[in-house]
């Protein structure tokens, strides 16, 4: 079965100048629009998921350019896009619900954050069933601290997808991803 791409929050307050710039979100947001360009030349399905925060002034605000789709991944034709109020997108049935008529297929999936709504959404699926491929390099964290000690956005980065590469998903670059696709195409 054809796979189906889902990029979540590849949106405006996660870059330089944004309300929450995360660490390598431009080389992400690159690397992300690559594989949708794979996919789009395959003619495989693409849901894009947009976060929309309720509070005023918090990132991701509704409303506001910062919660606006990253250019490089804007969705095109009859992509599908879902709006979700929650880190988990299938949460309420957001995701779910798009991906009805893709019962089964396998999910490749690549946005913002590593640390939260990449962990949320793949860890959901998999449990939900899903097969599920992480595009590693199309993701991107910020840097966290907890109990006062600071850990770069590379390194929760990393601990995030080891994680989800442990029990929950296949993780792989973005240049694997797409020759697996080329390959497919072509056979």
């Amino acid at each position: 079965m054809a796979p189906v791409l889902v990029l979540i929050d590849i949106q405006r307050d996660y870059f330089p100048g944004g309300r929450f710039p995360l660490v390598g979100s431009d080389a992400a947001a690159e690397r992300a629009a690559e594989l949708l360009g794979a996919f789009r030349a395959a003619g495989l399905p693409v849901v894009h998921v947009r976060h929309a925060a309720s509070g005023a002034g918090s990132f991701l605000e509704a409303g506001t350019p910062g919660a606006e789709i990253d250019p490089r991944v804007a969705p095109k034709g009859d992509e599908q896009v879902v709006v979700k109020h929650h880190p988990n997108a299938f949460k309420d049935g957001v995701l779910g619900g798009a991906l009805a008529a893709h019962a089964g297929a396998p999910l490749v999936v690549a946005g913002m954050m590593t640390s939260m709504c990449i962990d949320a959404g793949v860890r959901a699926a998999s449990d939900l069933g899903w097969d599920v491929t992480v595009a590693a390099d199309a993701c991107a964290a910020p840097d966290l601290t907890f109990g006062g000690v600071t850990v770069g956005g590379a390194d929760v980065h990393a601990a995030f997808l080891a994680a989800l590469a442990s029990a929950y998903a296949r993780v792989e670059p973005v240049a694997a991803l797409v020759g697996e696709l080329r390959a497919r195409t072509s056979a």
